[in-house]
């Protein structure tokens, strides 16, 4: 592999490798997207511990599960396209080789660059499924909130679901972000440099959207606001406090 190969393809792996690292540790300070949602989320479930119906809830991960299955799906499919060109034979690769915009290569070279797209594609996939599943177990634990248990457990429920709630959807965010890198990825095609572009872009891009953006801030005053109210009580909690136990059943 040549010199500027092997260097542009290490910025491509350090960027990739270290991007969420490098988040998290932003996030220390404030002013990162994926913070506020994981503290907006966490209220999410105290919201609903104390809901007399999780109707809406389950409704809304739902919708959150059937967006993570259709980008799981759509992940699936250009896997099987660029296995197909990958693992087709030496006509599939004189196919796409011949286009003009692809710059000239060896083979080895060619299945390299075209290998790193689908290991960015397989790796979003992976974090789309896993995603999915810890949704599903979000659902099960909002259908099982115990909705007569005193203040005290309910907040400890509302903990315990958050910390399922929000690795759930950080790994969705992982499989979005992956469609990123494979792109950049695919850029490597057309050379080196173009393929270094493409990565400090995507980079860029996505810090950015995570910082800088109209929505990150709007996001940052909803978490702001969330915070200055206290999470209230309703009046079902009310009567069931004042109940005896053995009269609830």
């Amino acid at each position: 592999m040549p010199l500027l190969d092997i260097l542009v393809l290490t910025v491509f792996a350090c960027c990739w490798l270290l991007y969420e690292p490098m988040l998290k540790r932003l996030g220390e300070a404030g002013g990162v997207l994926n913070t506020d949602m994981t503290v907006i989320r966490r209220r999410w479930m105290q919201e609903m511990a104390v809901r007399e119906v999780a109707l809406l809830d389950g409704q809304l991960l739902g919708h959150a599960i059937n967006s993570a299955s259709f980008f799981a799906s759509s992940n699936l499919i250009l896997i099987a396209a660029a296995a197909g060109v990958l693992f087709g034979g030496d006509n599939a690769l004189k196919s796409v080789e011949g286009l003009a915009v692809l710059a000239k290569t060896t083979p080895l070279m060619f299945q390299i660059k075209l290998g790193l797209v689908l290991i960015a594609l397989a790796r979003g996939l992976l974090d789309f499924i896993w995603s999915i599943r810890q949704m599903n177990y979000c659902l099960a634990a909002i259908g099982a909130t115990p909705m007569w248990a005193p203040h005290a457990v309910l907040a400890e429920y509302a903990e315990a679901a958050g910390g399922i709630l929000n690795p759930a959807l950080s790994a969705f965010n992982a499989g979005v972000r992956a469609y990123y890198f494979a792109l950049a990825a695919a850029v490597w095609l057309l050379g080196p440099l173009p393929f270094l572009i493409a990565t400090l872009g995507a980079m860029l891009l996505l810090l950015w959207r995570q910082r800088r953006s109209r929505a990150s801030t709007a996001v940052r005053k909803v978490r702001q606001i969330l915070e200055r109210q206290p999470v209230v009580h309703g009046p079902h909690l009310s009567r069931s406090a004042s109940t005896p136990p053995e009269d609830r059943i």
